[in-house]
C-alpha cells in the first residue's frame, strides 16, 4: 500500500481519536475503508463515554461500516495496535490489510496478523505516539483498565 494513501486513512481515524478524547474518552480512533478506498465506518473507543466494554475504536468503525458481502480488499486504520479483541475481529472477518499509526505505546497483535496474511501498514505516526504518551500519563488509571491490565 502507498504510504500516502495509508496516511490520509489514518487521519480520519486521527479524527475520531481525537474526538473521543475531547468526549473525555480514550483516544484511539479507527477507520475501515473498502477495497476500492471509499470510507465504509469509522468509529472511536467509547468504552467510558457508552459505559460499554466492547466498544473499541476498530469495532466501532465496523459496527459503523454495516455488513458487507465480504471484506476481502478492506483496510482498517487504526490510530494504535490492535488489541486481541480487535485482531481477531480483523482475522474473523478477513480483512486484508491493517494501516497502525503507532505500537511503541502498547504491541497489540498485529505482528500475529502478519503472520496469517494480513498486509500490516506501521507508520510509527508522532501525533498518534504523543496522544497516547499525553494520555497514559494523565490517566494510567484508565488506560490500565482499557487493556485489561490490573496494575495501577
Amino acid at each position: 500500500m502507498d504510504r500516502a494513501q495509508a496516511r490520509a486513512m489514518l487521519a480520519t481515524a486521527v479524527a475520531e481519536a481525537r474526538a473521543g478524547l475531547a468526549e473525555g474518552g480514550v483516544p484511539i480512533g479507527a477507520a475501515l475503508y473498502g477495497a476500492d478506498g471509499a470510507l465504509l465506518g469509522r468509529g472511536r473507543n467509547r468504552r467510558v463515554q457508552d459505559d460499554d466494554p466492547a466498544t473499541h475504536a476498530e469495532t466501532a468503525a465496523f459496527r459503523a461500516a454495516g455488513r458487507q458481502r465480504s471484506y476481502a480488499g478492506t483496510t482498517m486504520a487504526t490510530t494504535l495496535s490492535p488489541c486481541w479483541y480487535c485482531t481477531g475481529l480483523v482475522r474473523q472477518f478477513g480483512i486484508s490489510r491493517v494501516v497502525v499509526g503507532e505500537a511503541a505505546t502498547f504491541q497489540g497483535g498485529h505482528d500475529w496478523l502478519a503472520r496469517h496474511g494480513v498486509e500490516i501498514v506501521l507508520l510509527d505516526d508522532p501525533e498518534c505516539v504523543a496522544l497516547m504518551t499525553d494520555f497514559i500519563d494523565r490517566r494510567p488509571d484508565l488506560w490500565h483498565e482499557d487493556i485489561g491490565d490490573q496494575a495501577p
